[in-house]
């Protein structure tokens, strides 16, 4: 079985719990903590993954180091090192983000300007693909970026919207080369 059918499944899981415990919102924020502290900290997940430490030395780190989160959270850490599967821990934070956000209706989207946009723009964007997505709502993060030149491409989960400058100009040189 691949690592992200077991990463889904225990994120289903915690999901479950959440919901049932009316700590949805909670344990999602939790989790991006979380993952933060996974991706920022390399040494963290080289003794984790660590075949000589013990389970019990592992377990008693990831206690300390969240000991403040929910017992929900901490009981899925210990199962995932328990069952030799810490590796897989951001992938559980996306599908339990993923299954939360289709519980309230939002969609993640990436959009790309070449400058920052305004609130007004943000809630444009919003409203016009929130539609297109079949979504109630969708939390933007915008990313400045220059090539960009003008104009914004977003990006919902697998779909990208290119309506960039550079994007256009791509397409104009494809269509002039044929």
């Amino acid at each position: 079985m691949s690592n992200g059918t077991v990463a889904k499944r225990y994120a289903i899981a915690l999901f479950q719990v959440a919901k049932e415990q009316n700590l949805l919102e909670k344990v999602e924020q939790e989790l991006l903590a979380i993952k933060t502290v996974f991706a920022e900290n390399k040494e963290l997940n080289s003794v984790l993954n660590h075949p000589k430490v013990t389970k019990e030395t592992k377990k008693s780190l990831v206690k300390e180091s969240f000991a403040n989160v929910s017992t929900p959270v901490l009981n899925t850490l210990m199962i995932l090192i328990d069952r030799h599967r810490q590796a897989i821990i951001s992938d559980v934070v996306e599908f339990f983000i993923g299954a939360a956000n289709d519980e309230r209706g939002i969609a993640d989207a990436k959009v790309y300007s070449a400058r920052e946009l305004t609130e007004d723009e943000k809630k444009t964007l919003e409203s016009t693909f929130a539609k297109k997505v079949g979504k109630s709502a969708l939390r933007i993060q915008n990313i400045v970026d220059k090539s960009v030149i003008g104009g914004v491409k977003l990006r919902i989960g697998n779909r990208i919207y290119d309506g960039s400058v550079s994007g256009k100009l791509a397409r104009v040189e494809r269509e002039l080369l044929k």
